[in-house]
């Protein structure tokens, strides 16, 4: 029993017998990478923990307000007159902009969420 060009493989003939091979070959290997996994994992220094969503977001938050001094930091220097790359001035305050306007954003969603859950029947 054969398969013939399914889903435009090409040209001749699959058998059923080739496509169980690979089916256990990509199985063997699954199975292979998970216990690689399972052993990598059970590796691993357990001190490590697992951040909170408040750690994740001060983090962020942090990394928000760097980007904006840096660019505050750039402007300065170029209006000062020193030998500041205006390009360089440019993006630092594009990226100052997009990561705040980001912020805003997650803190819209996350107080239109808290609204719905205290407005949520108990």
């Amino acid at each position: 029993m054969s398969i013939g060009g399914v889903g435009g493989m090409g040209g001749g003939a699959m058998s059923v017998d080739r496509v169980m091979q690979l089916r256990a070959q990509i199985l063997e290997r699954n199975e292979a990478l998970t216990r690689a996994n399972a052993s990598a994992s059970a590796a691993a220094p357990t001190s490590a923990q697992p951040t909170s969503f408040a750690d994740t977001l001060g983090d962020a938050l942090k990394s928000v307000n760097e980007g904006q001094t840096q660019a505050a930091k750039l402007s300065e220097s170029y209006e000062r007159g020193e030998t500041v790359d205006i390009a360089k001035v440019m993006l630092a305050r594009q990226q100052a902009s997009v990561g705040f306007e980001a912020t805003l954003q997650v803190r819209n969603k996350l107080l239109s969420a808290y609204k719905d859950i205290m407005s949520m029947p108990v």
